[in-house]
């Protein structure tokens, strides 16, 4: 059974009409008990990291959920879902993300106008199974002030004032920083993709 992570925010609803628009079968946990049971994971994340790991930390499935993925389950993180796999972010230094990459989630630079929000281009880096099918330059929903730079992890990258990860993959992890459920047909064969692992 795929598991959402329900923190007390992100865009659950319109996940959860994607999952049911490719009849994917799914359940909301709100506990380690959820997640320990679960053959895929999704966390959808929308607002601030430091709530979202607070929130984490308040449910008591940090270490759980680190632990799930250290062990192989598929795990898809949209938009902060993929930042918090990183060990800190800019948007709240004082606050530790689950760690399972190296390195840091950083601002746009101070002139570009943030959020940086509308539809951008992906530009694929790597093959990787999260985006297979998708055509070149496909165009994907963003709504997001900070971003994950470059790294090894990079399946695909858009630019907005600088180039920056729009998706990752390494193994069993998973990452957007578009929302695929707000990106029509396109997000929607992400997710079907995850699905299908």
């Amino acid at each position: 059974m795929i598991a959402i992570l329900d923190y007390g925010a992100g865009n659950l609803r319109s996940v959860q009409n994607t999952l049911d628009a490719i009849g994917a079968q799914y359940q909301l946990v709100r506990d380690s008990k959820g997640l320990e049971s679960a053959s895929k994971i999704i966390l959808p994340g929308v607002g601030h990291f430091g709530q979202l790991m607070r929130s984490l930390d308040e449910l008591s499935v940090r270490s759980t959920l680190t632990d799930r993925i250290c062990a192989g389950v598929p795990y898809l993180g949209i938009c902060l879902g993929m930042q918090a796999l990183f060990q800190r972010s800019c948007e709240a230094t004082e606050v530790a993300g689950l760690g399972v990459f190296e390195g840091d989630v950083e601002r746009f630079p101070a002139d570009a106008r943030v959020p940086h929000m509308g539809w951008n281009t992906l530009d694929f880096t790597k093959p990787a199974r999260l985006l297979n099918g998708l055509a070149p330059e496909s165009h994907v929903y963003f709504a997001h002030s900070y971003f994950v730079p470059v790294t090894a992890a990079t399946a695909a990258t858009s630019t907005y004032m600088l180039p920056y990860t729009a998706a990752l993959e390494k193994e069993n992890i998973f990452g957007v920083q578009f929302h695929p459920e707000k990106s029509g047909p396109i997000g929607m064969k992400v997710v079907q993709n995850f699905v299908e692992l």
